[in-house]
C-alpha cells in the first residue's frame, strides 16, 4: 500500500483531504485479484469521506503499479541523498 500512498498524486490528494479534517484510508483487497497481460495484481483503493477516490493495481512484489485504466503509474523520482562531509580523524 505504501507504493500507492507515496505516489505524488496520492500525496497531493491526501494532503488536501487532511487539510479539511478528512481521514484518508488505503484499502488492500486480497480477496479479489485483477489480471492484466498474464500478471496478477492486487487492488488498492484510496478512500476518503466513505468514497473511493481512485483504484490502483499493484503487483504482489510491489514493483508494478497500474492506474484504473491499466496504464503504468510513474514512480516519484528518488531523492538523492548525500553523505556527510568527510572530517579528518583526530591525531
Amino acid at each position: 500500500m505504501s507504493r500507492v500512498k507515496y505516489l505524488p498524486e496520492a500525496e497531493a490528494w491526501a494532503a488536501g483531504e487532511r487539510k479539511e479534517g478528512v481521514v484518508v484510508q488505503y484499502a488492500l483487497s486480497l480477496a479479489r485479484e485483477w489480471h492484466r497481460n498474464g500478471r496478477c495484481y492486487w487492488i488498492v483503493e484510496a478512500r476518503a469521506r466513505g468514497e473511493t477516490w481512485r483504484r490502483f493495481y499493484v503487483s504482489p512484489d510491489g514493483k508494478s503499479v497500474l492506474s484504473e485504466d491499466g496504464r503504468p503509474v510513474a514512480r516519484a523520482p528518488r531523492k538523492a541523498t548525500t553523505s556527510p562531509p568527510a572530517t579528518a580523524a583526530p591525531r
